[in-house]
Formats: C-alpha cells, structure tokens, sequence
C-alpha cells in the first residue's frame, strides 16, 4: 500500500507549480484570441477540383497572410478566415488566387467576419460549466447522501479538480502564446469543455470506489480508505487515459495543421485530469475532514 494521501502537500506544490505561471501569463495576456475571435475577413472559394488545404495555405502565406486559417466546406468550397483585408488586399488576393488556379476557380466571394459568434459561445461554455458544476454538486452529493452533509465535500472537491485542469490547460496556452505566438479558436473553447467532461468522469470513479469502500468497512479511517481506493482505480486510470492520449497523439502528428492546437490542449488536459483525479480530488477531501476534525477536537478541548 502506498501512501498516497499522506504526501497530498507535495502533489498540491506540484499543482501551484503548473497552474502560478500560466496565470502569470493570463494575465499578461498570453492567451491570444484567433481569427474567429477577433474578426476579420472570410474568402469563400469554390472549385470544380479541391485542391489541398495546404496548397491554399500556402497561397496566403505568399500573399503575407500566414495567420490566414484555412477550412474545407461542402460542395467543393474552401474557407480561408484571415485578418482585415483592405479593398486593395482583397483585390489584390483574388487576382492571385484566379491566376495560381485558373478555371478550376469557379468561383470566389468575401465578407466581414464576425466575432459576435465566437463571444456568444464562450458565453454559453461558462453559462454551461456553472450548471454543470451545480448539478455535479448535487448528483455527488445525493450518491452520498448516507454521509450527511459531508456529501457535499466530494461535489466540491470534484469541482476544484476539474477548474484545475482548465486552467493547467489555459495557463500553457497562455506561456505557448506569449512566447510563440500560438493562437485559440472556437475549436480550443470545445476542447477544454472536453477535458472538464473527462476529469469530472475520472474523479467519479476514484469517488464510487471511495464510497463503495466506506460502505464495505464502516468506522474506518478516511485516509487508509482513500489510499486503498486509489490503489484500486489506479491502473485502471492510467491504462485509459494512456489510449486515449495515444491516440491524440497520432492526431497531434498526423492530424494536420488545424488541428494540432486542438489535439494538444487535448493531451495536456486529459494527462492533467487524469493526474487531478488520483492526486488532487481525493486529497481535498482528505485535508477537509482534518481540518472539520482539528476544529472538532479543539471545540472540544475548549469546553
């Protein structure tokens, strides 16, 4: 058996050392906002053959429009978002685009692009994880219910876990953009809404066993019960985020350019939640019932 919670101080440094300098950064405003956040100017294409995402990648970058983001559409259409373009730049891109192509350009519009869309939906992702938080609350709580109101603890704990995974995830992305200049798009804002469903799924597990384990051994020690569990769920953890995170992988390498950011914030998330989940969650939980037995015994002691 190993002592898992009793080294809880050492995972919580570990945690601050991760989560400091992201918000460090976040605060320099690290975190830099993409196309589809900011605005900016879309070029809708249509050919009668598609060429590569990449060709018309590298269309823009000789056009100096690197940051332009490229997107397949249907029936044949390409989407290439980029910065404000100017009249001139605009006629200057379609020139260039009709003589690179030719007549498999069919043809080619463009229009303002809004960030009202993207606002609205990081709006509806905090609208969304405050809901969640509360309903996880109570769904945790009422599993527990046969703990009185030390139920509500392991909602709670469950909620720290999970904020610390998004901002492990955020900070990075904030230290990547300061110093690299990585951007965020809508696809990041879906990604962190997935590592949060991950982390809340993995803590619950590490929570069933806990209280599966209470109900098995009544008067126990939460510590020795807690370690126990952990042991129980440990390989079981590992072993299925490591297929997940292999896979992530293959798309972080393979995937292509749009979707590496997305596969990283990914792989960063689900190691953080898996890490969360075994070290964190469960050590909240722990240090909450010392500090309500501290209080107790003290209470005591006075009277």
């Amino acid at each position: 058996m190993i002592g898992v919670v009793e080294r809880k101080w050492w995972y919580f440094l570990l945690s601050g050392l991760l989560i400091v300098p992201g918000v460090i950064f976040l605060a320099l405003g690290g975190l830099k906002p993409g196309i589809e956040f900011r605005g900016g100017t879309l070029l809708e294409l249509r050919f009668g053959q598609p060429p590569a995402v990449s060709d018309v990648r590298d269309a823009m970058a000789a056009l100096d429009r690197p940051e332009a983001v490229v997107q397949v559409a249907e029936g044949g259409r390409i989407e290439v978002r980029t910065f404000e373009m100017k009249p001139d730049d605009i006629v200057k891109a379609e020139k260039a685009l009709k003589d690179r192509y030719g007549a498999n350009l069919i043809d080619l519009s463009s229009s303002v692009v809004s960030p009202s869309f993207s606002g609205e939906l990081i709006q509806n992702a905090v609208r969304s994880i405050a809901l969640a938080s509360v309903l996880i609350v109570l769904l945790i709580a009422f599993a527990f219910r046969n703990f009185g109101w030390a139920a509500f603890r392991y909602g709670i704990a469950a909620i720290i876990a999970l904020l610390h995974d998004a901002a492990v995830v955020l900070g990075i992305f904030a230290i990547l953009g300061f110093f690299l200049g990585v951007e965020v798009d809508s696809l990041f804002v879906t990604a962190v809404l997935t590592i949060i469903g991950f982390s809340v799924h993995d803590t619950i597990v590490v929570f069933d066993r806990i209280r599966e384990n209470l109900r098995l051994n009544p008067g126990e020690a939460l510590n020795p019960v807690i370690n126990f569990s952990i042991m129980q769920t440990l390989a079981r953890s590992v072993i299925t985020s490591l297929t997940v995170v292999l896979t992530l992988l293959a798309l972080l390498l393979f995937g292509g350019f749009s979707m590496r950011n997305f596969a990283l914030a990914l792989v960063i998330g689900i190691v953080s939640g898996t890490y969360s989940s075994i070290f964190n969650a469960s050590q909240i939980v722990s240090l909450w019932q010392e500090l309500e037995d501290k209080i107790r015994h003290r209470a005591t002691a006075v009277a």
